[in-house]
């Protein structure tokens, strides 16, 4: 992960709460199932999300104006809130439940046959063009098979059993959930009927 000092990086993550992030971020197009598994309730990101959890209450009250780029408290404050970023509580209560949930490709593997391990994120670019996401807005997927086709920032619906547990990623972030042998549908665009 490339370590980012401006002042509208800072911003986005001291301004813009976790969910606002996910609104209407979702895919907007049919799913094509290409693994079955048996039906999980569909999840919405901002569920994974602790209702008390609020990484941006200690600075609203920071002048972001005041702050340059190259200023030690912008880099202190950014390097503090991707450590709570890094760390955010996830929910327990989606512990070791089965669930269904869309969201964008990161790969973590890839290979001629396909990917296998990724990261699921909830929106176009995190992890890859922007800074990581909360790790409560990070699922670690191990699919149960490798899935053929399937690129970076692809959309999918991943089915399976969420687990709250950690997983880091030197360049990609850290995630707060994972589901192994999940289910894997990719999306395909509506036909016109």
């Amino acid at each position: 992960m490339r370590r980012l000092f401006s002042r509208a990086v800072l911003a986005a993550l001291l301004l813009v709460p976790a969910a606002a992030l996910l609104t209407g971020c979702g895919p907007g197009v049919a799913a094509q199932q290409t693994a079955s598994a048996a039906p999980a309730p569909e999840l919405k990101w901002e569920e994974l999300i602790p209702k008390s959890w609020d990484p941006t209450k200690r600075y609203r009250n920071i002048s972001l104006e005041a702050l340059r780029d190259n200023d030690p408290r912008a880099i202190q404050m950014l390097d503090e809130m991707r450590a709570v970023w890094d760390n955010a509580p996830v929910n327990v209560a989606l512990d070791d439940k089965p669930a269904k949930l869309a969201g964008f490709v990161v790969p973590l593997d890839s290979t001629q046959d396909g990917i296998r391990e990724f990261l699921l994120v909830p929106y176009f670019g995190a992890c890859i063009h922007t800074p990581p996401p909360p790790a409560n807005q990070i699922v670690h997927v191990i699919a149960a098979t490798t899935v053929k086709g399937l690129h970076a920032m692809d959309t999918v619906y991943v089915s399976g059993t969420l687990k709250a547990a950690r997983y880091s990623s030197v360049d990609m972030g850290v995630s707060g959930y994972e589901i192994k042998s999940a289910a894997v549908e990719r999306f395909v665009a509506k036909q016109p009927q």
